[in-house]
């Protein structure tokens, strides 16, 4: 019987450390880095153990309600921002994600543009607003916003019109990266 030589074994374990880490900031359908689409607000501790949380809590008259939650890697790097659904067992409702090393499994980031977007993913709709533009993915609960000064300048201040993809320059960059769960 052959024994794997000492090297081996240290480069096989690095791998699986690798791809285990790269799963923390994996946005899947079910999935967001370590949150997975039934987590609730009561597990936060404990899936983020090791990283700090903030609640931002108003009081009412039937107790504290959280309407965000800050998520913060030790050393300070703001991971996402959590908001609950009102839910009798609060779960996650729309997470903001913060931190570029968080991407799609298509790997699409807030580091990816408007043509990475298109190339990657199929897009469902796209929803003008008044200063943004909404892409909606159709194989994701993940949604891109795209600030309209990334636009011609004849889309910038119309608010009436509807946006289609085929005006939105390649280059264009991400401003928000969310996850809807709705």
């Amino acid at each position: 019987m052959t024994r794997l030589p000492i090297y081996a074994v240290v480069i096989l374990s690095l791998f699986f450390i690798q791809c285990n880490t790269n799963n923390d900031f994996l946005i899947t359908k079910n999935q967001a880095g370590k949150l997975e689409k039934t987590s609730t607000i009561d597990q936060l501790e404990t899936i983020f153990a090791s990283d700090s949380i903030v609640r931002d809590t108003t009081f009412t008259n039937i107790g504290p309600r959280v309407n965000k939650i800050d998520i913060f890697e030790k050393g300070g790097t703001h991971l996402m921002t959590l908001t609950p659904t009102n839910d009798s067992i609060p779960k996650i409702g729309i997470i903001r994600v913060y931190d570029p090393r968080f991407v799609t499994d298509k790997g699409v980031g807030l580091n990816s543009t408007f043509k990475d977007i298109e190339d990657k993913h199929e897009i469902q709709k796209i929803v003008t607003a008044l200063n943004n533009v909404v892409i909606f993915l159709k194989d994701s609960d993940a949604y891109f916003t795209i600030a309209k000064t990334e636009l011609p300048s004849s889309l910038q201040y119309a608010s009436s019109t509807n946006i289609e993809a085929v005006q939105i320059p390649d280059n264009a960059k991400i401003k928000y990266f969310m996850v809807g769960w709705d």
